[in-house]
């Protein structure tokens, strides 16, 4: 009788091997990719995501994408197992991703999950005492399978019934990807960007935007998370922020990315970028936006000059002096 598994596909090197491994012993895969606004893994004009899905497709094997949602968050703002260097919490993230993945076993008729796991190869989340704790907090005790280091843990239901065999699987372990590279040859397995991933919760230089949306927000959303990676930041008042595309792509998702009553700002007397004030808005706000904009415009200093401000559909013309200087902007930055 064939078996049936649930992977955690993130279309990286690991979680390739791992299906193609399963694969070769007639396991019948099913595979999951988790998206998140902190994912900075990322192929040629493609994402995570659209490689899980590549990689399905050539795999010819079912794949899900699942989004990780505000829950997720409230894990991020406030981990159980706390966050590694940055805002990372990596060990709870792995619980939340199975957990999900068990639901998802459930209800698909699954026998077991897998993942893409090397005891060893993170700091935090793949240590040998924390991959236990990950594995009985999601519920998956005996059926998460890692078949890339199996052979340093104790065999698992699936290797136990004879579903696979334990002999077929690996005991790969540490940092170095070298025996996956070795592996992808010798499996034929090709193109795969973004061997080791990366999440922008990691990146120390990105930890005060990401504790700003926390420290200033009355309701965690997606949508602020997702902006973090584009423009430039800049606090204004305590529940006001305004964000200042860096090029045209920018510009445009900023514009797409506007909600009711937020103001959008551009300079109305020469080129400039598209600003946008999120949050609570004032007319003394909105002056301090402007002002903001024109940094990044050709607007003489000190002149008075106009911002065109479209609210809701409607635009408005804002006289505007250009008071603030290089200094005075930093400060705001985030």
């Amino acid at each position: 009788m064939s078996r049936k598994a649930i992977a955690l596909l993130s279309g990286g090197l690991d979680s390739t091997l791992a299906v193609k491994i399963l694969l070769e012993q007639g396991i019948q895969v099913e595979a999951l990719n988790f998206t998140s606004p902190f994912c900075t893994c990322t192929g040629k004009n493609a994402g995570c995501k659209s490689e899980a899905v590549r990689v399905a497709e050539e795999f010819k094997i079912p794949i899900k994408v699942m989004h990780k949602g505000a829950d997720y968050l409230e894990i991020i703002r406030n981990p159980k197992h706390g966050h590694g260097k940055g805002m990372n919490p990596c060990i709870d993230c792995r619980i939340y991703l199975l957990k999900q993945a068990k639901a998802y076993m459930e209800e698909s008729g699954a026998d077991f999950v897998f993942t893409g796991e090397v005891l060893g190869q993170r700091p935090m989340s793949q240590r040998r005492d924390t991959l236990r704790v990950i594995e009985r907090e999601s519920g998956l005790e005996g059926l998460l399978l890692r078949p890339l280091s199996a052979k340093h843990f104790n065999p698992t239901i699936p290797e136990q019934e004879g579903w696979v065999d334990r002999e077929k699987l690996l005991a790969i372990q540490g940092r170095s990807r070298k025996e996956q590279m070795e592996l992808a040859e010798e499996l034929d397995v090709k193109n795969y960007p973004c061997p080791a991933g990366g999440c922008l919760l990691t990146e120390l230089s990105f930890v005060p935007k990401i504790r700003d949306v926390f420290d200033h927000s009355d309701e965690l959303n997606l949508r602020d998370f997702r902006l973090l990676k584009m423009g430039r930041h800049f606090r204004i008042g305590e529940r006001t922020k305004v964000i200042v595309g860096r090029n045209e792509g920018e510009n445009e998702i900023l514009e797409r990315a506007v909600q009711g009553g937020e103001a959008q700002l551009r300079w109305a007397e020469g080129s400039s970028p598209l600003a946008i004030l999120t949050g609570k808005s004032s007319p003394e706000l909105l002056q301090t936006a402007a002002q903001v904009l024109l940094r990044y415009t050709k607007a003489l200093p000190q002149g008075e000059t106009t911002i065109e401000v479209t609210l809701d559909g409607a635009v408005t013309k804002l006289p505007v002096v250009n008071a603030l200087d290089e200094e005075a902007v930093e400060r705001l930055r985030i």
